[in-house]
């Protein structure tokens, strides 16, 4: 192997702030995996803006090697010489502004796989402390490994009498044996008188099993007289005991990072002394809707407005998902406005709907794209194909159409997996609704090359596709009992045909 070459890596402007100022940085390499690396070591910031979790180039940049755009995931191995030049582009703006859709319409639209990757791309999640008492819900953020037994002590599993099995073999009814009566052991006793040949203790459930007793003897098995207790029934070794930790054991994994907590969590957790609990912050939304038509929600309608139906969905979808709504905007198409409310955001993630499309007033995008970066613009999907995904500093943008059934399926596909993921939800790639295997009442017409987000009613194994098609019409949504996807690979579906349902609800049909 010859002498590690200089290689000179060009960090782009909109990710010089991860990398300390520095646009141009220096380092030996004989391959392009090894300058990233190298890269990666002087500016750490930069690994999970430039690569994802597999290791690959994220969808919105590219990789240049003197002039050659290398594949995303196959550049690691792409050799290097003393002198070469490495560049890291964004691949929508291309170091321009992003194209100006208004009355112009998509040239192109990305693929939602492609867009996807892009929603789960740069998502930065938090750990905190929190009380157990808070915890239901929460997403645990480390393994949880017991350092206590439960229960921590042999205890009685029953009201009776701690006895030696043996001293019991032979006794019936008709013929009991007689055992001396030495004390009793109660819950939450710390001292328990021992147990002999021949004796046996009064015990209650949970109370401490005595030293020398191995079985309990149930009350109903026996009857004390006179200081004694007369066992009218044999009782096994280990009967009717607990044992230490036979519940769970020192060192037992007890909770998996990554589990959502639930109420009977919080009572094992309780159980083994736990009275805090890490876990994934839940992400900081912001939703901002705009347009000059609309009116809160409880607002009489009049001529030419419409009531805001977006902000009360999507703090539910949000919620629903884990995130914590810090603000619910309403805007005028202003653009001016919209760019000073923009710079004046903290979060983690805003979610905006309207003005997202190729309208006069759809001054979101070029704002976006102004303010940090438009990643995304134009989903190859039905509804939702304006939907948009970008970046403002650390804060995760997602430009959702106006149309209530549009912004409901761009939230499902884009927005929420990114909201679940950065709260450490499980299995926050998929849908959070139940699925069931269906088959189609009639055929659905699609476009190759498209994903379909098709509304349907459920009747018996059936899946019925909505007749309404209209994005606006926000009470299909509530006529249909889930949806179905139809991939972008086929020119739609016949009738009959095999299809998963996402429930919206769990006891969906008739």
């Amino acid at each position: 192997m010859g002498k590690p070459a200089g290689i000179t890596i060009h960090v782009p402007d909109v990710l010089s702030r991860f990398s300390g100022g520095e646009e141009e940085v220096l380092v030996e390499a004989e391959t392009v995996g090894e300058a990233l690396d190298a890269l990666f070591a002087i500016h750490t910031r930069l690994r999970p803006r430039v690569l994802d979790e597999a290791g690959r180039i994220h969808p919105y940049l590219l990789l240049v090697v003197e002039g050659e755009q290398l594949d995303r995931s196959a550049f690691a191995d792409h050799p290097v010489v003393s002198g070469d030049e490495i560049d890291i582009l964004p691949a929508v703006e291309g170091g321009a502004p992003p194209r100006d859709v208004r009355f112009r319409g998509f040239a192109s639209r990305t693929p939602v796989a492609e867009a996807r990757a892009v929603a789960l791309s740069e998502l930065i999640s938090r750990l905190e402390v929190v009380p157990l008492d808070d915890a239901a819900g929460r997403v645990l953020a480390e393994d949880f490994v017991s350092d206590h037994a439960v229960p921590p002590f042999d205890r009685s599993a029953m009201d009776g009498y701690a006895v030696r099995a043996e001293d019991t073999y032979g006794a019936s009814n008709y013929d009991p044996v007689s055992l001396r009566l030495v004390g009793e052991s109660m819950p939450g006793a710390t001292e328990t008188p021992d147990v002999g040949v021949g004796e046996a203790c009064r015990i209650m459930t949970g109370a401490p099993m005595p030293l020398g007793a191995d079985a309990v003897l149930m009350a109903e098995d026996a009857r004390e007289e006179d200081g004694r207790v007369e066992v009218e029934a044999p009782v096994p070794p280990a009967k009717n005991v607990g044992r230490m930790g036979e519940d769970v054991a020192v060192g037992d994994l007890v909770l998996r990072r990554g589990r959502r907590l639930r109420p009977q969590d919080l009572g094992l957790l309780a159980s083994l002394g736990a009275g805090e609990v890490t876990v994934y912050e839940r992400p900081r939304v912001v939703i901002l809707v705009t347009g000059n038509e609309l009116l809160a929600a409880g607002s009489a309608p009049r001529p030419g407005c419409i009531i805001d139906s977006n902000t009360p969905m999507l703090r539910a979808l949000v919620r629903r998902d884990g995130g914590v709504v810090q603000k619910a905007l309403r805007l005028k198409d202003d653009e001016a406005l919209i760019d000073e409310t923009l710079r004046a955001l903290e979060a983690d993630i805003l979610i905006a709907s309207g003005g997202s499309s190729v309208g006069r007033e759809d001054f979101l995008p070029q704002l976006i794209g102004k303010l940090g970066r438009l990643q995304v613009h134009g989903v190859a999907m039905r509804p939702a194909a304006p939907a948009g995904i970008g970046m403002i500093g650390d804060m995760k943008v997602f430009l959702l159409p106006g149309n209530p059934v549009s912004c409901l399926a761009a939230y499902d596909i884009l927005a929420g997996p990114a909201v679940r993921r950065w709260g450490g939800r499980p299995h926050a790639t998929g849908f959070p609704y139940p699925r069931r295997a269906m088959t189609t009442s009639r055929a659905i017409a699609s476009v190759p090359g498209r994903l379909d987000y098709v509304r349907v009613e459920v009747e018996g194994d059936q899946a019925r596709p909505l007749a309404a098609k209209g994005a606006a019409i926000l009470s299909s949504t509530t006529r249909a009992d889930g949806f179905l996807l139809v991939p972008e690979d086929k020119e739609g579906l016949e009738e009959g045909s095999s299809v998963e349902v996402y429930l919206y609800d769990e006891e969906a049909g008739r």
